[in-house]
């Protein structure tokens, strides 16, 4: 418990966090981004760890010179490509099942209403669903799932998984790197950071809810 309550006061403040262990512990603060980001976009349990807060953040923080920003746009580039393809390569193995069978080891942390929403974008837009949905928290960790398990081409995947990681991760690193920095922006940093865990954990709570209700209606 202490541990987790740590890792969310981590989160919660990581633009002070961020700070500190960079102090502490220098170049392993691109180890923690790669792993934060992969991790966001490659498990299908962790759809509320901030993506775009991070990549914000990280671009502020390479203004301020305490990183190093190609570095920092390489790194977080190679995380979000190889999440995706990790996660695209779970959703073949599993296949369509998912949307029809009770699997115990996924009912138990997956957003199941999350999935059927995104499942049915993807019916709607297809290959884009991967690029736009590297802006929707929660739909970014399940687009490259649902991509998988509805068998689109590994090569026409890659196309839009790669274009949709070059967008997401300069757009919001420059963005950090040339505004992160300005005093009211600054002042307000941990005001974006939790309405960017709440884009992300508020749909989950809400799915949560729903099919604690569902279980209740049965009994």
């Amino acid at each position: 418990m202490d541990t987790l309550l740590q890792f969310l006061g981590l989160i919660l403040h990581i633009d002070k966090s961020l700070g500190v262990f960079i102090q502490n512990y220098g170049a392993w603060v691109y180890a923690v981004l790669f792993l934060i980001v992969f991790c966001e976009t490659g498990l299908v349990v962790f759809p509320f760890l901030p993506g775009d807060s991070l990549l914000f953040i990280g671009g502020a923080f390479a203004a301020s010179h305490e990183m190093d920003l190609f570095a920092l746009i390489a790194l977080l580039l190679i995380a979000a490509v190889t999440g995706n393809t990790v996660n695209y390569w779970i959703g073949r193995a599993i296949g369509p099942k998912v949307f029809d069978t009770n699997i115990p080891v996924l009912e138990r942390f997956l957003d199941r209403a999350a999935l059927q929403k995104t499942h049915n974008f993807y019916e709607k837009h297809g290959g884009k669903t991967i690029v736009i949905a590297r802006f929707v928290p929660v739909v970014r960790t399940f687009a490259p799932f649902v991509a998988g398990v509805s068998s689109m081409s590994h090569g026409r995947f890659q196309l839009f998984n790669i274009l949709g990681a070059l967008i997401w991760v300069l757009l919001l690193v420059l963005l950090g790197y040339f505004f992160g920095n300005i005093p009211f922006i600054k002042q307000y940093l941990n005001v974006i950071v939790l309405v960017g865990i709440g884009a992300a954990i508020v749909p989950v709570a809400i799915g949560a809810l729903w099919k604690m209700s569902r279980r209740n209606s049965k009994a």
